[in-house]
């Protein structure tokens, strides 16, 4: 036994669920967050005191920071924050609303960011402690398709490796976790743009299908929250954790293309250089 206290957006399903759920089991103390009330109540019906739960829409920003501070005076302290919560949505760029956009942002970047920070006077108060993001291969990896979604993950992960080297002085340990498909109803639940006629013959059409799809995923949420976990746990911390066969493939020969092309540019970039 642990004697944590971990605190979680989004655990009324998927990952966050699992992960809550182990956590409980093992007989560490969880805050969870999210925005459906009865499966909250359904979680604290079964773990008790061990589970302190709060409704919470993320992209409420005052809203987050009450509530983290509230979690943080009523628990005692804060060890660990997982930055679950978020949602997918999936078309080609010029198919979105302004207002799904936002939304869509306001959800997977700013509500992590704002969680984040909402956390850290906690954590430095305690002496350290770790911040881990969920966030997706697609933090790494971009598509046809998932501009809108990688704009949150890119942007993310962006934020989260800076922000390891700022706290890292005051003992807290930043985690990126980059998992590849999981069977966890999330790509049943994405959302899609309202469909453009010239894009259906295009590389971006292929996501129309995602929610209907029946391809089942390769990653088993039980194990990748148990990964998860271990992830949070290690030390010193792992910047990135990728999780997931289909996660490493995508993320490798991204991140081998992204090289390719930019060692080639050497002398050209140095060209520009002014000559001293």
């Amino acid at each position: 036994m642990s004697n944590r206290t971990w605190f979680i957006t989004g655990v009324t399903s998927g990952l966050g669920r699992e992960i809550a759920t182990q956590l409980l089991e093992r007989g560490d103390r969880v805050a969870g967050t999210g925005r459906n009330a009865d499966a909250l109540d359904e979680i604290a019906a079964v773990y008790g005191d061990a589970f302190w739960s709060a409704e919470l829409d993320v992209t409420d920003s005052d809203t987050v920071r009450k509530t983290v501070d509230r979690a943080a005076a009523e628990l005692g302290r804060l060890d660990v924050v997982i930055n679950n919560a978020g949602y997918g949505m999936f078309g080609a760029a010029e198919e979105f609303t302004d207002e799904q956009i936002a939304h869509h942002l306001a959800t997977n970047l700013t509500g992590s960011i704002t969680v984040a920070r909402a956390a850290l006077p906690h954590l430095r108060a305690g002496g350290g402690g770790r911040i881990v993001q969920i966030s997706t291969y697609g933090g790494q990896a971009a598509g046809p398709g998932g501009s809108l979604y990688s704009a949150g993950k890119f942007g993310i992960e962006g934020f989260m490796e800076a922000l390891a080297a700022e706290v890292a002085p005051f003992g807290i340990g930043v985690t990126i976790i980059e998992p590849g498909g999981t069977a966890t109803g999330f790509r049943r639940n994405a959302i899609l743009s309202a469909p453009l006629a010239a894009y259906d013959d295009t590389p971006a059409a292929m996501v129309r299908g995602l929610s209907a799809s029946t391809r089942p995923s390769p990653g088993d949420p039980v194990k990748v929250a148990a990964a998860i976990i271990v992830a949070a746990e290690t030390e010193p911390a792992p910047l990135r954790v990728v999780l997931g066969s289909d996660s490493f493939q995508y993320v490798h020969q991204a991140l081998t293309d992204r090289l390719d092309g930019i060692t080639k540019q050497r002398d050209s970039a140095r060209a520009v250089d002014l000559v001293r």
